[in-house]
């Protein structure tokens, strides 16, 4: 990096600005710098097993409340990505020990679509097909908390975007299940 940019840890280490929030999957294969095509700083990570945005988890809950009051992201990324091992594992009901637990929140999105999972007879297209489902239902969890509400009420700009990752080409799609203000969201989630 320094025969690139001489200067280029003095000013890494100057300030924290990032405009992206991204929340992702853990998996090894999915980093946000690399997939976006960013140097070390430009983007808020937090990632954890099926990109999951859980309304009770704090560590999420802090990480999305830094990022939204303090560093005043602009963007929330929720990306997931096809064939995830987490998406494939409630698809197969395999057992897995105390990240069943996690999972569960997926199990939640798999029998709310059963009928249209099930018409899928191809496995994998099915794991892709829910880890579109579980992004999109992400996006909903995160715009329902009220750390993006409160911002949005106090006139702050935040959008919120799906996205998926494919391993096989090294595209990112846009899945089109955004969302950028309060009255986009079910009436019964607004605050």
């Amino acid at each position: 990096m320094r025969e690139k940019d001489a200067q280029f840890f003095e000013r890494l280490c100057d300030v924290q600005k990032p405009q992206y929030l991204w929340i992702g999957c853990s998996d090894s294969r999915v980093s946000a710098d690399q997939v976006v095509d960013v140097l070390p700083g430009q983007i808020f990570v937090h990632r954890n097993v099926a990109n999951l945005a859980v309304h009770t988890d704090i560590n999420l809950l802090s990480v999305l409340q830094y990022a939204v009051h303090v560093l005043k992201v602009e963007h929330v990324i929720v990306c997931g990505h096809y064939g995830c091992g987490g998406i494939r594992a409630v698809i197969d009901g395999e057992k897995l020990g105390l990240i069943d637990n996690w999972l569960r929140h997926v199990k939640d999105i798999y029998n709310k679509n059963r009928a249209e999972l099930d018409l899928e007879a191809d496995l994998d297209r099915r794991t892709d097909l829910l880890c579109e489902l579980n992004v999109a239902a992400q996006v909903r969890n995160v715009a329902h908390t009220t750390i993006i509400q409160d911002a949005w009420k106090a006139g702050q700009s935040v959008s919120i975007h799906g996205w998926i990752y494919s391993l096989k080409d090294g595209l990112l799609r846009d899945l089109e299940v955004g969302i950028e203000c309060r009255r986009e969201i079910d009436p019964e989630y607004r605050i």
